[in-house]
């Protein structure tokens, strides 16, 4: 496969970006897409030029951080799937491609296609976590939790944190990824202690770090890798009216 690149660059956060256009060619069609970015940048070397600096790790769908945004989709054009889980034969010969970065301001570019997701971690800090004293491994396996509760509860914490959601969103709301993270703990005895708190510390965490307000528009369940649904959104939402109404 012969294919036009049309990339986003930038030096630096505090850098003005530009897309430049490249030319790539013999692209096996079974080659992932940064298997595909891999022959690029060696293709740049060759030519004495700096590469495209992406990010990437486990290339297995299961760290969340190969964060591209793919002819205007989160990830490229497929579904339920992570960058790292793309293929090239999803594109046909002759195609241009337009490879970006995630664009929000809660998550500001590093460099190239790279951007700071650490965000996330900081709402993560606010609260998504069980900091009491539960018991060890068998008092936990000793609570009884309806399969209805567990299955929810997994669902939401098959969340990767990749950013897709917020990528995809108008409004780049990481309401998704929060809602996920009490979600998970929400639905379990254990987390049940701190939901007052929890709730309110990382939505207040989310809107100090620049997200946008979810809209519901569906878009961050639809682009998710996971396919997790907006359903734990509303959630979120009840559990904060708890706390704030308990206040």
């Amino acid at each position: 496969m012969d294919l036009k690149l049309k990339i986003w660059r930038q030096q630096d956060a505090k850098s003005k970006g530009q897309f430049e256009t490249y030319d790539i060619k013999d692209i096996t069609p079974d080659s992932s897409f940064l298997e595909m970015l891999d022959v690029f940048n060696e293709q740049l070397l060759a030519e004495s030029k700096e590469p495209v600096a992406f990010d990437h790790d486990c290339r297995e769908g299961i760290c969340g951080m190969c964060s591209l945004y793919i002819n205007g989709r989160a990830h490229g054009p497929d579904t339920e799937i992570t960058t790292c889980q793309l293929h090239m034969r999803k594109f046909s010969d002759g195609d241009t491609i337009t490879i970006e970065p995630w664009r929000s301001g809660g998550f500001p570019i590093i460099k190239d296609l790279m951007v700071d997701r650490t965000a996330y971690d900081k709402i993560l800090q606010a609260g998504g976590y069980v900091s009491i004293n539960t018991g060890g491994i068998p008092d936990a396996n000793a609570i009884p939790i309806g399969k209805i509760e567990s299955d929810e509860a997994m669902d939401a914490a098959t969340c990767i944190g990749c950013g897709a959601c917020v990528a995809t969103c108008k409004n780049s709301s990481a309401m998704l990824f929060v809602a996920n993270k009490v979600s998970q703990l929400a639905l379990l005895p254990q987390g049940k202690i701190e939901a007052n708190r929890r709730a309110k510390a990382m939505i207040a965490r989310m809107d100090e770090l620049g997200f946008g307000n979810c809209t519901n528009t569906g878009a961050c369940e639809i682009e998710c890798p996971k396919g997790i649904s907006i359903s734990h959104i509303a959630r979120l939402n009840r559990e904060f009216l708890v706390a704030s109404a308990k206040d």
